[in-house]
């Protein structure tokens, strides 16, 4: 491929007459575009994406959204949650949907904004043509907003920061490119919903960019509960300095097609990652987690647990790479994952790595594939239990797992009814 696609066009109009554009910025956009039309959407020919190819993108012809009343499904994504709020739709940074008075110490402005009144202060944190996967090339090519959550040394942000990201009808695309940064020992809560109109057929595209300075701790919730006619790709990709905490959490029961690539890197010692997953899919729905934590110092801690449950002819991919880099002594890196089938037809792909390059390491990876446990639902029935009754207890006990490693009540609620809402009978979940 060496030109993009024909519906890319209008897009990049829309980027070239954006006002108060930096010229660096002009710059990294023209070579994530040159990138994209030099590779196009990744394949199955690529090892990263054996299981997952986006092929079918290139028969897709996607659209400039339209003006979208997102008022009611922000309201409900909100569901009176006392926090902040930043509401951007089809990509857009929408004031009216947002608060944004925050407490001393702690940015909360939309990229553009940033991009407009300080030209140089994204300069060096944006990101290059050559990071990532080709959908990350587009996104730097296309994106015109996003988040931007900056908090400063020391302060502990109290409630939750929630980036909402909302798809009207039809099939538009949204690009969103996001930064959080945490100084020198803050600590903060930020979700990321990426939510949409029963009718969203399109694609969503979002990057978001995460730094964690020395003795910072960031807890980072993300849950995708898109149309089920929705193309979802999103990449996160963390730096942790010394004594830092880092928590991912994701979420993913929307999308016909989803792919989340996770990324941290460790630039100081003591640090920490939890990287934690719940996924679902069912009818021919497709998710997939790609993940890499890079070792790169002595004496860091990582684990890693995702859980998938794939229905009907649903397909769940996992991907996760742990690199222990020469002379990270001291490493502790545990990785799982675990795939529950409810149907023959149902397929789970998972491929944890160890790649390891130094000594005095503690390391450990597995993965599991199964499908109800016939003993288990045996002792069920015989407690009064109907069959229904105990296949879907088995099915929330395999979640609660994952679920209960989110400390905070109301995110952990979110989850829930998250999943709630797409497996039947799952009211039992939350008992």
């Amino acid at each position: 491929m060496t030109s993009l696609p024909t519906w890319v066009t209008p897009f990049v109009e829309q980027v070239e007459a954006q006002s108060a554009t930096p010229a660096w910025l002009q710059t990294v956009r023209q070579q994530g575009l040159a990138r994209f039309a030099n590779e196009g959407w990744p394949t199955s020919r690529l090892e990263a994406w054996r299981h997952t190819s986006l092929a079918l993108l290139d028969s897709k012809q996607y659209q400039v959204a339209e003006a979208f009343d997102a008022k009611a499904l922000v309201d409900s994504c909100k569901n009176n949650e006392q926090a902040y709020w930043l509401v951007f739709v089809d990509g857009q940074f929408a004031a009216d949907l947002s608060s944004t008075d925050m407490p001393t110490g702690v940015s909360l402005r939309s990229v553009a904004e940033v991009c407009a009144n300080e030209p140089t202060a994204l300069e060096t944190i944006y990101g290059q043509a050559d990071d990532g996967f080709s959908p990350d090339a587009l996104n730097l090519g296309l994106a015109q907003d996003g988040a931007f959550v900056r908090v400063s040394r020391a302060v502990q942000v109290e409630k939750p920061i929630h980036l909402v990201f909302v798809s009207g009808p039809g099939n538009c695309v949204a690009f969103t490119r996001n930064f959080i940064a945490l100084e020198a020992g803050a600590h903060a809560t930020v979700v990321e919903h990426y939510i949409s109109a029963d009718d969203f057929s399109g694609l969503s595209n979002a990057v978001t960019r995460v730094w964690t300075d020395r003795d910072a701790n960031l807890v980072h919730f993300k849950l995708q509960t898109q149309s089920e006619s929705a193309v979802h790709l999103a990449s996160i990709d963390a730096e942790q300095e010394q004594n830092s905490h880092y928590e991912s959490h994701s979420f993913s029961f929307g999308a016909q097609l989803a792919r989340t690539n996770i990324t941290t890197r460790f630039n100081g010692e003591r640090c920490h990652t939890l990287l934690n997953g719940l996924y679902y899919t069912n009818e021919r729905r497709h998710v997939d987690h790609y993940t890499q934590i890079h070792h790169a110092v002595p004496n860091c801690t990582s684990h890693e647990y995702y859980r998938g449950i794939m229905a009907d002819r649903g397909r769940g991919v996992f991907s996760g790479r742990i690199v222990v880099h020469k002379g990270a002594d001291g490493t502790d890196a545990i990785q799982r994952s675990d795939s529950l089938l409810l149907s023959k037809m149902a397929k789970a792909d998972s491929k944890p790595e160890l790649e390891i390059y130094a000594d005095d390491v503690k390391c450990a990876h597995g993965a599991t594939v199964g499908q109800i446990d016939e003993d288990s639902l045996f002792y069920l029935r015989s407690r009064g239990l109907d069959r229904e009754d105990a296949f879907n207890l088995l099915i929330y006990a395999f979640a609660a797992e994952v679920l209960e490693r989110v400390q905070s009540e109301a995110l952990r609620q979110r989850a829930t009814a998250g999943i709630q809402s797409r497996l039947p009978g799952a009211s039992q979940l939350g008992e």
